[in-house]
C-alpha cells in the first residue's frame, strides 16, 4: 500500500478532495509541493497516487482524451461517464505490457446528476461512493468518515471532517505527511481551498486566542 494519501468526501451539492504533497523515492524525501490532484475539466478533477511516472502519464492521458471529447462533441462527459472511461482504460492496460500502477478518486459535478465521487483502484474496479481514500493514511480515516458523514453535509463541515482525518494521519502514521492540498468542485466549478498543515492549525489557534482576548477586554 502506498505511503501517499488521498481522501474524498461528497456533500449535498459538492465533492471535496484532499491529498498530501510529499514526493519521495524509497526512503528519500525529495520535495513537499507535489499536488496529486489534477483538473480534468471545469467541473471534474482526479486525485491519483501510485508509481510517480504512471500517475503523471495516465492522468495526462485521461485529461487529454476528455478534452478531445469536449472539442468533438461540444460538451464534457458527466462525472459518471468520465469515471467509466477512466476505469475502462485502466482495466484495458492491465491486459497489456503497459500496466499502470495508479489508484484514483474522481470527483465531479453535473447539473443533472449532481455531485459524484468515484473510487477507482489499480485493478480497474470502480464504485460511486460517499467518502473514500487511498494510501496508508486512509486506514485511519474510515471510522471518522462513517461517524460524521451525512447526506446534507455542508462544505465547512466536510472541510472539518477532512481536517480531523488529516490530524489523525499525521499523529498515527510513521511517515511525516506534513501538508495536504484541498480542492472542491460544485456548481461554480473547481477551486482550491486553504491547505491543511501545522501552519494552518497554528493560524487557527492564534485567531481563537485573539478572539478570546477581544471578548475579555
Amino acid at each position: 500500500m502506498a505511503m501517499e494519501t488521498i481522501l474524498g468526501i461528497k456533500g449535498s451539492d459538492f465533492v471535496m478532495l484532499a491529498c498530501d504533497t510529499m514526493q519521495a523515492k524509497s526512503v528519500i524525501f525529495m520535495k513537499d509541493d507535489q499536488s496529486k490532484i489534477h483538473r480534468l475539466s471545469e467541473f471534474s478533477m482526479l486525485a491519483a497516487i501510485g508509481d510517480g511516472g504512471d500517475t503523471l502519464q495516465f492522468t495526462d492521458y485521461i485529461a487529454k482524451h476528455l478534452q478531445l471529447y469536449k472539442i468533438n462533441h461540444g460538451y464534457h462527459l458527466s462525472p459518471r461517464a468520465a469515471a467509466h472511461f477512466t476505469r475502462k482504460n485502466l482495466a484495458d492496460y492491465i491486459r497489456t505490457n503497459t500496466r499502470y500502477q495508479v489508484s484514483m478518486l474522481m470527483a465531479g459535478y453535473d447539473e443533472v446528476e449532481g455531485p459524484d465521487l468515484h473510487y477507482i483502484d489499480s485493478f480497474g474496479a470502480a464504485q460511486s461512493i460517499n467518502h473514500a481514500g487511498h494510501g496508508m493514511g486512509s486506514l485511519f480515516c474510515g471510522s471518522i468518515f462513517q461517524r460524521y458523514w451525512r447526506e446534507n453535509l455542508k462544505q465547512s463541515e466536510a472541510y472539518n471532517i477532512l481536517k480531523m482525518c488529516i490530524t489523525e494521519v499525521q499523529k498515527r502514521l510513521v511517515i511525516n505527511l506534513r501538508n495536504f492540498d484541498v480542492f472542491v468542485v460544485d456548481k461554480n466549478g473547481t477551486r482550491q481551498l486553504q491547505s491543511i498543515n501545522p501552519a494552518s492549525y497554528d493560524a487557527e489557534a492564534l485567531i481563537i486566542s485573539l478572539s478570546s482576548a477581544v471578548k475579555t477586554t
